[in-house]
């Protein structure tokens, strides 16, 4: 799977191309939502307004709005148990 972190005007967009299905990402987005994962900190989650899910197999898009930065999503993907 590869990932793609890019900054957007209302947050950053991550792009996930390759071996990658849409429902382990929207499973990370709902673990994520309701703190049942560790891959950012509070302070992270808390600047996120709304995350949303695009795509299909091999070519999903996630969406987080808000004040972050790519570098803070970069670090919690490399932590995420759903997609490494």
């Amino acid at each position: 799977m590869n990932k793609e972190v890019n900054k957007i005007a209302s947050g950053v967009k991550i792009s996930f191309t390759g071996e990658v299905k849409i429902e382990n990402i929207v499973s990370m987005v709902e673990n994520c939502s309701s703190g049942k994962c560790e891959c950012m900190s509070d302070a992270t989650k808390s600047k996120i307004k709304n995350m949303s899910v695009s795509g299909k197999d091999g070519d999903v898009s996630l969406k987080l709005d808000g004040d972050i930065s790519t570098q803070e999503i970069e670090e919690a993907l490399a932590k995420s148990k759903v997609i490494n």
